[in-house]
C-alpha cells in the first residue's frame, strides 16, 4: 500500500499540478479545494502527508495547520505548506503553527518530491 497524500488549494491547476507529480512518483493522492474541505478529509481518513497552501477561502492553511495539529493522529504526521509567500513573519506563523517546512510556489516537482521524500515515513 502506497503513501497517501492530502493536497489542499483552491487553484484547481495547482491542484492537478501537484497531484500529476505526486502520482507519477507513485504516491495515493486526495485533493481538498480549501482548508474546511481538508479538516473534513482528515477527519475520516488517515493521510501520510499533507500539503496545503496559506491563503484559501472558508479556511486558510495556518488555521487548518492549527486545527490538524489538535488531532491526535495528525500531532506528528508532516504537513508541508506550498504557498506564494515567502514573508519570513508568515514562515515564522507556519513554523510556529507546526508546519514541518516551507515551499514556495511555483514549485520545482523534482524539489518537491525531494523534500516529500526526506519526511514522510
Amino acid at each position: 500500500m502506497g503513501k497517501t497524500i492530502l493536497t489542499v488549494d483552491d487553484s484547481a491547476s495547482i491542484r492537478q499540478m501537484v497531484t500529476f507529480t505526486l502520482k507519477g512518483a507513485g504516491y495515493e493522492v486526495i485533493e481538498a479545494v480549501d482548508g474546511q474541505d481538508a479538516l473534513d478529509k482528515a477527519n475520516h481518513q488517515a493521510f501520510n502527508l499533507v500539503l496545503t497552501d496559506i491563503n484559501m477561502p472558508r479556511m486558510d492553511g495556518l488555521k487548518l495547520l492549527e486545527r490538524l495539529r489538535d488531532l491526535a493522529h495528525y500531532k506528528n504526521i508532516p504537513i508541508l505548506m506550498l504557498t506564494t509567500e515567502s514573508d519570513e513573519q508568515m514562515k515564522a506563523k507556519g513554523r510556529a503553527a507546526g508546519a514541518t517546512g516551507w515551499l514556495v510556489k511555483p514549485f520545482n516537482p523534482e524539489s518537491l518530491l525531494e523534500v516529500i521524500k526526506k519526511v514522510i515515513n
